[in-house]
């Protein structure tokens, strides 16, 4: 696997869902992808709708233990919110550094 985190929490179908929004992006996922992939942003390399927990992040880099996610309207709801900063509290419990958009 890919780092502990993975292989102590991995799901088969979260697997099978991450490779399905690679196939769909949005927009914005697809302009940021371009400028992340193949190390380069400072040679850091990025995946893609990476499994992590129970959870898919948007973009991620093993080396520094970065995410990056980024949020649509649809986060915009109290509830979004608070739901969003659960995820984020248990992302980071993993050593994560999670940056929202």
């Amino acid at each position: 696997m890919y780092n502990n985190v993975v292989s102590l929490n991995y799901d088969r179908h979260l697997k099978i869902k991450a490779r399905i929004l690679r196939k769909d992006q949005t927009e914005t996922e697809l302009f940021l992808w371009k400028k992340l992939r193949s190390g380069q942003l400072n040679g850091c390399k990025f995946r893609r709708q990476f499994p992590i927990g129970g959870f898919i992040l948007d973009f991620y880099c093993h080396a520094k233990k970065l995410a990056v996610e980024l949020d649509g309207s649809q986060h915009r709801s109290f509830e979004r919110r608070k739901y969003d900063q659960q995820r984020t509290n248990y992302i980071q419990s993993f050593g994560v550094k999670l940056i929202r958009f």
